[in-house]
């Protein structure tokens, strides 16, 4: 017999429906819902971050800080490793520990290269923490190199433009 509950499926299905539910659910009642998910795969990489991603959610990022560090020494990988990376940044910068927040995702580009998984948000999420140290030219420059390969014209002006500000020491 099938149940019409939606949380009543695999893991990975109640997770997903579980987010599909946040703005329809009370942040304690969204947390504490992922907390039980977590708690069926205890110490569990993927656990840990979905844990901290539903604390972060709901605005509690010292919790969210330190599920995702928790996350990370579980052996959290891949894809997910980056967003994780990203989301944990993001939290540092809002608890105000933005250079924290911009040296992670400063390492986390230079190991993914051009190519990586999630290059241009690592670079917007380093933008903003670089705006939050003071640092507006570079997060002004990080940001529109990102930006320039997506040019459908001018992509060689602007990244000219790009060189010559770098070459003067921006």
């Amino acid at each position: 017999m099938r149940s019409d509950d939606p949380y009543d499926g695999g893991w990975d299905e109640r997770l997903a429906a579980l987010w599909d539910a946040i703005d329809q659910l009370e942040p304690a009642v969204f947390r504490a819902r992922m907390g039980a998910l977590a708690a069926e795969r205890p110490g569990e990489a993927r656990a840990l971050f979905e844990l901290a991603s539903a604390h972060d959610a709901t605005d509690r990022e010292e919790e969210a800080a330190r599920y995702y560090q928790e996350a990370f020494a579980a052996g959290l990988s891949g894809d997910l490793r980056v967003q994780a990376v990203i989301q944990y940044a993001s939290t540092l910068r809002n608890l105000g520990r933005a250079q924290e927040g911009a040296d992670l995702l400063t390492a986390e580009r230079a190991a993914a290269g051009a190519g990586g998984p999630l290059v241009d948000e690592i670079s917007a999420f380093t933008a903003l923490a670089l705006l939050d140290l003071g640092r507006d030219r570079e997060a002004a420059l990080l940001a529109l190199r990102a930006l320039t390969p997506h040019l459908s014209r001018y992509r060689a002006s602007v990244t000219g433009y790009l060189d010559v500000l770098e070459r003067e020491g921006c």
